[in-house]
């Protein structure tokens, strides 16, 4: 791999991203996955997909082959909360070191602010520190462990990032509606916390050790 290689990142554009989203999460990530796992999330949200590209490495086509892809989704949880969820992240192990992890997991996190969500959430493996160093630098808390989460037995870790409201001018009338309002276009309820009656969620932290690139050559979700 060539370490002057320019990586480029962009959005996921449809059906024809799939072979390589499928290939590059199935090579990296010890959960299995069928197709219609992979169909959920991509259908239903894909502008919060990502794919990292290099210059160095290419399809047989003559193109630009991707070498790191993120996959998440965008619901209410709780009928209370918007809650943005990291699914998949996986980097191909050649081009590790480059901080493609994380400009995957800032392009989903922009995407998911913007979608106006309460919080960020994911599991990963307990044991996978370069993992947990990754989204704990970008203020990432472990909220709880998952005891035998995954198929292979290991505990997960679940973290949880929590974004402050938005600002953004309501009405009285607004004010005063009890449920039913919503944000700009994004139709999603905004609650309590998005109006700055209640504060964000307080968790607890957990000092690990800080970050760094080369961490990224055992990131994988899981």
């Amino acid at each position: 791999m060539d370490s002057k290689s320019i990586i480029t990142y962009r959005p996921y554009t449809g059906e024809q991203d799939l072979a390589h989203v499928m290939a590059l999460v199935q090579s990296e990530l010890s959960e299995p996955y069928v197709i219609y796992t992979f169909r959920y999330f991509l259908c239903q949200w894909p502008h919060l997909a990502f794919l990292a590209h290099s210059s160095s490495s290419q399809t047989p086509h003559g193109q630009n082959r991707p070498v790191g892809v993120i996959v998440c989704k965008q619901s209410m949880h709780r009928s209370s909360t918007n809650r943005g969820y990291i699914a998949m992240l996986s980097v191909d192990k050649a081009f590790r070191k480059r901080g493609i992890a994380s400009a995957l997991v800032r392009s989903s996190m922009e995407a998911m602010k913007e979608d106006g969500v309460d919080e960020i959430v994911l599991e990963t493996e307990h044991d996978n520190h370069a993992a947990l160093s990754l989204y704990e630098s970008l203020g990432f808390i472990r909220e709880k462990r998952l005891y035998r989460f995954y198929l292979n037995g290991k505990d997960a870790f679940r973290l949880i990032l929590t974004l402050p409201p938005q600002s953004s001018v309501h009405s009285e009338d607004d004010d005063e509606s009890s449920s039913g309002a919503f944000r700009g276009e994004n139709r999603y309820p905004v609650n309590s916390r998005q109006r700055g009656i209640l504060g964000p969620k307080k968790y607890r932290a957990i000092r690990v050790t800080p970050y760094s690139d080369d961490d990224e050559e055992y990131v994988s979700r899981r």
